[in-house]
């Protein structure tokens, strides 16, 4: 019967598939310098057969801010895998923190979200980012700090902003990204690595519950996202965003 569904699900879209490890945005910045998948990594998914998610993929001008909770799942296929990102979107106001805090645990991806415009956005993410890793064990999340509407400013405020922001970046020991919602710089590029990153830590934990045994990749992993703050659920491959 799984294998039956299987054959449902539409193919990844071109822009989805990755086969090599994406790139860092910063080398100032950056979580890890590598360029390939690990060599265990590849292996497994060379003999693993399935199918493995920027959610809408359009700019929404007259987008309202997040109530609560938002939720979306995308597809990628990585290096021949299929993969979900289970993207939570948690608000950034106070009044919601309490329902946020719920969404953070077992986050395997991290991501906390400043406006470039609004350098004051900037001093949030600090509290965001303490709140989901008080929900997770220590170093079990990979974290980003990302600065959006880079269609906004100039690119000599961007420049000095990012200064500033890459300073925080290395207090938080986050990898840091420029993106632009509006005209789409480097959003596919950033999705990818995320979910790259993500994607190899999910089957080097398979490959070690299974002590050597095939991981079962392809049947129904999730990776977790949240717009306030990125993270994943053990058991899941969840990303959670914290947003100002």
């Amino acid at each position: 019967m799984k294998s039956n569904l299987m054959h449902l699900i539409p193919p990844v879209s071109r822009d989805r598939i990755i086969s090599r490890f994406p790139k860092w945005y910063t080398p100032e910045a950056c979580l890890q310098f590598k360029e390939h998948f690990h060599a265990q990594v590849r292996a497994a998914c060379q003999q693993s057969i399935g199918t493995v998610g920027f959610c809408k993929d359009n700019f929404d001008r007259d987008y309202k801010a997040t109530i609560g909770v938002d939720f979306e799942i995308e597809r990628f296929e990585i290096i021949g895998i299929p993969y979900n990102l289970q993207i939570w979107d948690t608000a950034g106001q106070e009044k919601f923190k309490c329902i946020a805090s719920a969404y953070y645990r077992g986050a395997e991806v991290i991501i906390t979200v400043f406006d470039l415009a609004d350098i004051q956005t900037l001093d949030h993410t600090k509290q965001w980012l303490e709140d989901a890793l008080r929900e997770n064990e220590p170093d079990s999340s990979f974290i980003f700090l990302v600065g959006t509407k880079k269609d906004l400013v100039s690119d000599a405020v961007c420049e000095r902003t990012e200064l500033d922001a890459i300073r925080f970046a290395n207090e938080m020991q986050a990898e840091y990204w420029s993106v632009s919602a509006k005209t789409g710089e480097n959003v596919k590029e950033f999705f990818s690595r995320v979910a790259a990153l993500a994607f190899e830590q999910s089957m080097i934990k398979e490959l070690e519950k299974t002590a050597g045994h095939m991981a079962q990749i392809g049947a129904g992993n999730l990776i977790k996202m949240e717009k306030n703050m990125m993270e994943i659920p053990e058991g899941k491959n969840q990303v959670s965003l914290g947003c100002c």
